[in-house]
């Protein structure tokens, strides 16, 4: 039976996940239509196990493998496309890992039946049992709210790589699938491109779930691709949702900012070098550096106010 009238699919990337994935399987609501595994690759019995299940749940269990290993956000965007094949309605994202409470799913699925958001994603951070998620990546997520806030204009949005989610089918179709990002840094590729489109967007409060797994994630490694990844996804949204056809002065504001305070440090390390070098500074070369980083900063802090009004529909429309 059809979620409230909606064909529901789930999509689960899994990579070398055979101690989770039975499990994962067996607690997929009855209400779903459709269950996408796709292997990535894995290197262990992943595939075999997810196989079968196949005989039991015949036609409403689809897998799919890679031939290449192509990353977590590759694996999504293959389910993506199959469901969008087996024209499923809403599509959610359930890990491999058995990290998301099934329990859960429908809290996911009503704000885009009710017509509230068209990509609903969960929420660690502030629910009352976020002590029980590690410290560390607790401080990391809390960061990284912080770097994609900016990067992606959902100012109100919070816990970005949470990978729980739920998309509608219309969004889903208008997006650039083929664009977004193969690895960890997908759900905050995803959440740019979803801005573009003036999606609404609503965050879900869930529990954290650990089941002591180690995380592929190599901190550093990681850190370093997620912020390059973050910063071109920022030119980006701003270059198409204020730039050419749509000019809008927050790209101006935004532009001329970034401009002005790099100059503005630029001046400051001349400073710096003149006064170690030489301890020769000119007034007015001090005063100047001092007007460019305060008339850039302001200028980012205007950007981003104007920014944060743009996309309140799109933040706030949810709730």
């Amino acid at each position: 039976m059809p979620y409230k009238g909606n064909k529901i699919g789930v999509v689960i990337p899994a990579y070398n996940e055979e101690k989770q994935i039975s499990k994962v399987i067996n607690t997929v609501p009855d209400y779903v239509d459709k269950i996408i595994v796709v292997d990535d690759c894995s290197e262990d019995k992943t595939y075999e196990i997810v196989k079968s299940y196949q005989k039991e749940l015949n036609d409403k269990l689809i897998l799919i493998k890679h031939k290449k290993n192509k990353g977590v956000g590759g694996a999504i965007k293959t389910g993506y496309k199959k469901a969008l094949d087996l024209d499923m309605d809403i599509i959610a994202v359930m890990a491999g890992d058995a990290q998301m409470d099934p329990d859960q799913l429908p809290k996911l699925l009503d704000p885009i039946i009710e017509g509230k958001a068209d990509y609903t994603k969960g929420n660690r951070l502030e629910h009352t049992e976020k002590l029980n998620m590690p410290g560390i990546r607790r401080f990391g997520n809390s960061i990284l709210t912080l770097l994609t806030k900016i990067a992606s204009g959902y100012w109100g949005i919070i816990d970005p790589q949470n990978g729980y989610t739920a998309i509608s089918k219309k969004t889903l179709k208008e997006m650039e699938i083929n664009h977004i990002y193969d690895g960890y840094g997908y759900p905050n590729d995803i959440l740019i491109e979803l801005n573009i489109r003036n999606a609404k967007v609503k965050d879900v409060e869930m529990p954290p779930v650990y089941l002591g797994q180690k995380s592929g994630i190599k901190i550093g490694r990681y850190a370093l691709r997620l912020s390059w990844l973050l910063l071109k996804g920022f030119f980006r949204r701003i270059n198409k949702k204020y730039g050419g056809l749509h000019f809008h002065p927050l790209w101006l504001f935004y532009m001329g900012g970034i401009f002005l305070f790099l100059l503005g440090l630029f001046f400051a390390g001349l400073v710096l070098y003149f006064r170690i070098s030489t301890g020769a500074i000119s007034p007015n070369t001090v005063l100047l550096t001092v007007l460019l980083l305060i008339m850039g900063f302001q200028s980012l802090l205007f950007a981003m106010f104007f920014d944060m009004q743009m996309n309140e529909e799109s933040v706030r429309g949810t709730k």
